[in-house]
């Protein structure tokens, strides 16, 4: 059992070159074929340059794209570890509970509801030290998305896959998503547990605030934070990106979606927590890591791993060797490689 990491990701933008490299290649050999088309045919071609090889135009592409492959990948840096240690940390439980209904596109605060949702679990995670964490999305059902976990990395990636498509069933089941965030927290370790909600508190279920209430004699406390604004705004239609139309409904009257706070706060204080307008991203956590600061640290243990390895040089020399290659592999049919006929040609 191993894990990776990749140290310096954005090197991967060299794996460009390939397809540029090939589509090249491909211009011109096309431009080649037309050009001699037009001078000779082809028996007459092969007398007069009897030694081009096609074969070996391609395979130096092939290897010139395996050599810039492999160097890409030692500048990006994989690390790999293979020790797996058992760590003591201090820290509480908080599980996420995203609204990815369809009202979360709503655009009253830039870009929108979802894509700011998006941002303040992340701001919080990033200012997060030992503390463990856990992703829940939510619409007319609540999905479990990442259990928790001490791995931030990993949260915010399945984060940022969050959007309003991933569940079908449209409303804001609120009362779902604490139901499901029970089932995240171990029983047999006696340590805080924290709910984080972030929707706009439209469309929600009359029995999430005894659910709340439920959630919170069993010790977890509910924050609850709210993304829009009180005087709404229409639910947007897009394509690629590109604005279609505003949702309507069945009166074809467009549909205008507000936030609610007054159930998000219902739903805090049923369960020992607090409310929290999201719509400045630095009060947010300031006001979320004040809540933590205040609460008492649990010491847990956690399985991680250790002694991360580079492993860049394995690349780096196979990039070498095939540019090696690449530099003493001729286009055309070379002696040597004539009377061993590696290629299968026709001599």
């Amino acid at each position: 059992m191993f894990d990776f990491q990749l140290e310096e990701k954005i090197w991967f933008w060299v794996l460009l070159i390939i397809p540029v490299i090939i589509f090249l290649f491909a211009i011109l050999q096309f431009w080649k074929y037309r050009t001699q088309k037009r001078f000779a045919n082809s028996k007459l071609l092969k007398r007069l340059s009897p030694n081009q090889s096609l074969f070996k135009s391609i395979l130096k592409i092939v290897v010139l794209s395996l050599a810039f492959a492999c160097l890409a990948i030692a500048l990006v840096n994989p690390k790999i570890g293979t020790k797996l240690e058992t760590v003591k940390r201090q820290g509480v439980d908080i599980v996420f509970a995203v609204d990815v209904s369809k009202s979360m596109l709503a655009e009253d605060i830039a870009p929108n509801r979802l894509e700011k949702s998006k941002q303040l679990v992340t701001q919080i995670i990033n200012n997060l030290a030992s503390d463990r964490v856990g992703i829940i999305a939510y619409a007319g059902k609540a999905f479990p998305q990442l259990p928790i976990t001490t791995d931030y990395g990993s949260a915010k990636m399945f984060l940022q896959n969050l959007n309003t498509d991933m569940l079908s069933s449209q409303g804001t089941a609120i009362n779902e998503a604490i139901e499901l965030a029970k089932t995240y927290f171990d029983e047999e370790e006696d340590t805080n547990r924290v709910l984080i909600i972030i929707s706009d508190g439209e469309d929600h279920s009359d029995v999430a605030s005894n659910v709340a209430e439920e959630a919170g004699d069993e010790g977890i406390r509910i924050f609850t934070i709210g993304v829009g604004d009180e005087k709404g705004g229409p639910i947007p239609i897009k394509r690629n990106g590109v604005l279609l139309n505003y949702k309507k409904d069945s009166k074809g009257e467009t549909v205008v979606t507000k936030l609610n706070e007054e159930t998000l706060k219902e739903i805090a204080d049923e369960a020992n927590g607090a409310y929290i307008k999201g719509n400045n991203t630095d009060e947010v956590i300031d006001e979320i890591k004040d809540i933590l600061n205040r609460m008492d640290k649990t010491e847990f243990e956690s399985k991680e791993f250790a002694d991360f390895k580079d492993q860049f040089q394995w690349f780096l020399g196979f990039g070498i060797f095939f540019l090696f290659i690449d530099i003493f592999l001729l286009e055309r049919k070379t002696g040597w490689l004539k009377r061993l006929n590696l290629f299968n040609e026709n001599i």
